[in-house]
């Protein structure tokens, strides 16, 4: 309607709190609780959650810089004929507006969701202090009251859960059951594994490169189809933290050509990272300065180079008492929008860049003795791997270590024979993929 625009022009800016009430109906269109039985049509809308998310914060940090346009991909639940068998639909869009009511806007009518409900958002807007504090996160749960579901018909995400829970079958019966399935699949699929195999060391030996790998987890037969189109691999063109080569699919070729032309300075500046690394660890009692690859956009060179280069600058006027091999084997990683060091669950520190150089030594110091236990926990990942005689064993990145490691003991207790040979990946449901990867939830009954 025209009164909503008209309105909705005269105020530019959204908090935190409001851009969630705003987004509702989309959060209830596309959040992942409605998407268990469709593992990678999930997995997507995860990911463009968090990018999403991450926008939206920049976009709410005091004196941002510009941000770079985003390209999201959803499935949207719908009951209109847009919706294929499945009952959603996939939408994608880029986000390239500098200020949170825009975005939200944009993200809104792309899923052809109303916006009416925008008035009292702004109504609202307009009746709070301006004291609301920037910074809240964007993507949390929703959790509508009861009410809610039984006056629109909706399907309550947790109800479906629980019931989901009670009708779980065990670990055991579900193999009994699907393993014939997943083993037909395997063996369908190993011409289209032989293939990637194949596409990849041609690629690699006629590009010089050192592997090929995909941001995004996609199907063997995808995989191929990319090798053979080229028209693969991130979302932006460049070089990223590890050092990786990234062809952007938002870009036209002749765009990748001028990244291969800029290929030697990249070079330089990786060197160079790894030079502030080894001091770094030379400054720390040896740990080793690493970084984590995780979901959503990959970290460019620039911006991991600065990163280190600001810590490196902080630590050399400092005289750390660290005794020089006191944290050898330990690894470490920096976030620039983190004030506090924290030990991750996996073992590994995660300091801010901007952190206190004694609070951070005392950190380290205290925290080293548990790093080492954490980090040997994770062993058992590989002896699983071998135990089950498993072919690949892998985990959703929605599945944290500290849910891995038990489900790991509790497999390695059950030590089904049906098992053997097969590609296993922990996640959340049960599940045979399309080349025929099995999928469990890492609580699994026994």
């Amino acid at each position: 309607p025209k009164c909503v625009s008209a309105r909705i022009v005269q105020r530019r800016n959204l908090s935190g709190a409001d851009a969630i009430n705003a987004l509702r109906p989309f959060y209830f269109a596309v959040h992942p609780d409605f998407f268990g039985r469709h593992p990678r049509e999930r997995e997507v809308n995860e990911n463009s959650l968090k990018r999403l998310n991450g926008y939206l914060e920049n976009l709410q940090k005091p004196g941002a810089r510009s941000i770079k346009p985003a390209n999201l991909t959803f499935y949207v639940r719908d009951t209109k004929e847009k919706a294929d068998s499945s009952g959603f639909r996939p939408v994608t869009f880029t986000l390239q507006s500098k200020d949170v009511l825009s975005t939200v806007l944009d993200v809104l009518s792309s899923c052809s969701l109303s916006v009416e409900h925008m008035q009292d958002v702004l109504k609202a807007e307009t009746e709070k202090s301006s004291t609301q504090q920037p910074g809240i996160a964007f993507y949390c749960p929703i959790k509508w009251d009861k009410t809610y579901y039984t006056f629109t018909g909706f399907r309550d995400p947790e109800q479906e859960l629980e019931q989901a829970r009670r009708v779980e079958p065990t670990l055991s019966l579900w193999l009994r059951n699907n393993e014939p399935e997943a083993t037909k699949k395997q063996n369908a699929s190993l011409p289209r594994r032989e293939e990637l195999k194949r596409l990849k060391r041609e690629l690699i030996q006629k590009l010089g490169l050192l592997d090929i790998r995909w941001q995004r987890k996609w199907g063997v037969a995808h995989k191929c189809c990319q090798l053979q189109s080229l028209d693969v691999f991130t979302d932006q063109s460049g070089m990223n933290a590890s050092g990786h080569v990234m062809l952007g699919t938002m870009d036209v070729h002749h765009q990748w050509t001028k990244l291969f032309e800029r290929l030697p300075s990249y070079r330089s500046m990786f060197q160079q990272s790894d030079w502030l690394k080894e001091r770094i660890s030379h400054l720390l009692g040896g740990i080793q300065v690493i970084h984590i690859e995780r979901m959503g956009p990959a970290l460019p060179l620039e911006e991991h180079y600065s990163t280190l280069n600001t810590f490196h600058k902080r630590l050399l006027p400092q005289r750390l008492s660290l005794h020089p091999r006191s944290m050898q084997g330990l690894t470490m990683s920096l976030e620039n929008d983190r004030s506090t060091p924290c030990l991750h669950e996996m073992g590994h520190f995660i300091i801010p860049t901007m952190c206190d150089t004694l609070q951070l030594q005392n950190f380290l110091q205290s925290q080293a003795q548990e790093a080492r236990r954490r980090m040997q926990q994770l062993t058992i990942y590989l002896v699983c791997l071998q135990d089950l005689s498993l072919h690949s064993l892998c985990k959703e990145p929605s599945v944290s270590s500290s849910q891995m490691i038990p489900c790991c003991r509790r497999l390695m207790e059950e030590r089904s024979p049906q098992m053997q040979g097969l590609h296993l990946c922990i996640s959340h449901f049960y599940s045979v993929m399309q080349d025929g990867d099995l999928c469990i939830p890492w609580d699994w009954k026994g």
